[in-house]
């Protein structure tokens, strides 16, 4: 059975990665968790045996699910590594690292369901008030960084699902980030980026041809 996809866009941009190429993406995710319960390691590849889209230097979130229930998620922002690895380093960390949770048993294992985000280069934005800054803001399609005063926090698109209103999601972003909600100085830098996400429950991804 071929992966369920959820795909998130910025507008009606194609998507970058063909299906088998999601497939890949996926597998690796996959056997990088089944590889940590029994080696308490991530999976060790070689980019290069690997399409060169697939070698690119991306930044990606790797999100578990259990019962519909959140189980890790772990992530970067900045791109400094081929995907593949960041897929597979990501998804060992969703599974065993993330600190909301236990190390992740293997009884759990043919539970889980399994999401990719790839994201796109941040883009700053440029705004002078909150209201310049929400006018800005893409409801269900922007992922959003916030910094200020050393603290910096992120909520990815699908956030949109449970806040989706601009100014809730600001000020929740902010909590999350460290700052008190209502925050607002000179200082505030915002940065968007979109991302294109799929998955499915792990025992029926597809394997790539």
């Amino acid at each position: 059975m071929a992966p369920m996809p959820s795909i998130e866009t910025a507008g009606e941009r194609p998507a970058i990665y063909d299906a088998t190429e999601r497939a890949t993406l996926l597998d690796i995710a996959a056997r990088s968790i089944a590889h940590g319960l029994e080696h308490q390691r991530p999976l060790d590849l070689d980019p290069a045996e690997y399409p060169e889209p697939l070698r690119a230097i991306r930044a990606t979130f790797v999100t578990l699910e259990r019962h519909a229930d959140l189980r890790g998620c772990i992530g970067v922002l900045d791109a400094f590594r081929p995907l593949v690895t960041d897929v597979a380093q990501n998804a060992f960390a969703a599974a065993f690292e993330d600190p909301r949770f236990p190390p992740l048993r293997a009884a759990e294992y043919p539970e889980l369901t399994l999401k990719l985000s790839v994201l796109t280069p941040a883009e700053p934005l440029s705004f002078g008030s909150e209201a310049e800054l929400l006018a800005q803001i893409r409801p269900g399609v922007d992922g959003l960084i916030l910094s200020d005063r050393g603290r910096r926090g992120t909520f990815l698109p699908s956030v949109w699902e449970q806040l989706p209103d601009p100014r809730d999601f600001l000020e929740h972003l902010k909590r999350k980030a460290g700052l008190p909600m209502g925050h607002w100085s000179d200082s505030l830098h915002i940065a968007r980026y979109a991302t294109e996400s799929f998955g499915g429950p792990i025992g029926q991804l597809q394997r790539p041809a």
